[in-house]
């Protein structure tokens, strides 16, 4: 299955994941683009949907259904389905409340689209969702593949590593990421290197304890090291 990833606004990402002849556009803001890739390689929009319901990854939803006659399928209405289907390969669909109680991630064959859930080097802030969700959010992406390639809503990724670097400064991770795992032209990270370089997964590392523990935030349970961790933001 082919990901194809397309930037509108300051640092939105939209989606068009491709199989066959079939593809369908997940966060689909950069419509114009959309309908023209869709146009040169002879594809059928077989569906329109979004990562969660914020305005800033729903503004391509009208103009490409009216444009294609796809269907805008919800979040809500996808996680009843379990899945989607394009040309004749499945996307699992995983609920993952915590940015929003609607967020929603699409598991791939070696990707996952993470919207505003997993960002590559941080994670969205809780809005609609609670902190209980996120984490749980969490533990079941980082069940999936290492190899996992993570395609999030949003380009935060020099910002992420500069707060990163604030908190490990000797961590040889956030350089190395940034020199030959960063190009901003197709922007994502693996599960593996999240695990390394992300802050938020990072719980149980001895750093980020002994830095909760020095702003005299709770450590005992891993729990309680993820929402500590929130606090230092």
């Amino acid at each position: 299955m082919n990901v194809v990833q397309l930037r509108y606004g300051a640092d939105n990402l939209s989606y068009l994941l491709h199989q066959g002849r079939e593809a369908i556009a997940i966060d689909g803001g950069a419509s114009t683009e959309i309908l023209s890739f869709l146009a040169t390689h002879d594809l059928t929009l077989v569906a329109i949907t979004n990562t969660h319901g914020h305005a800033d990854h729903t503004p391509g939803n009208a103009r490409l259904a009216k444009a294609t006659r796809a269907s805008v399928r919800s979040p809500e209405e996808l996680v009843r389905a379990g899945s989607i289907e394009i040309g004749g390969q499945t996307v699992r669909i995983l609920p993952t409340p915590g940015h929003t109680k609607d967020s929603v991630c699409f598991d791939g064959p070696g990707f996952v689209i993470t919207g505003d859930t997993l960002f590559n080097g941080t994670i969205g802030n809780c809005f609609s969702g609670d902190h209980q969700g996120f984490y749980r959010s969490l533990l079941s992406l980082l069940a999936l593949p290492e190899e996992t390639r993570v395609y999030a809503g949003h380009d935060y990724v020099r910002d992420s590593m500069a707060f990163a670097k604030h908190l490990e400064p000797d961590h040889p991770a956030w350089d190395e990421y940034l020199e030959s795992g960063y190009d901003p032209a197709h922007v994502f990270s693996t599960l593996e290197q999240e695990k390394q370089i992300n802050p938020y997964l990072r719980w149980n590392a001895a750093a980020i304890v002994a830095i909760l523990r020095a702003n005299g935030l709770p450590t005992a349970i891993d729990f309680e090291r993820f929402e500590s961790l929130l606090k230092l933001a």
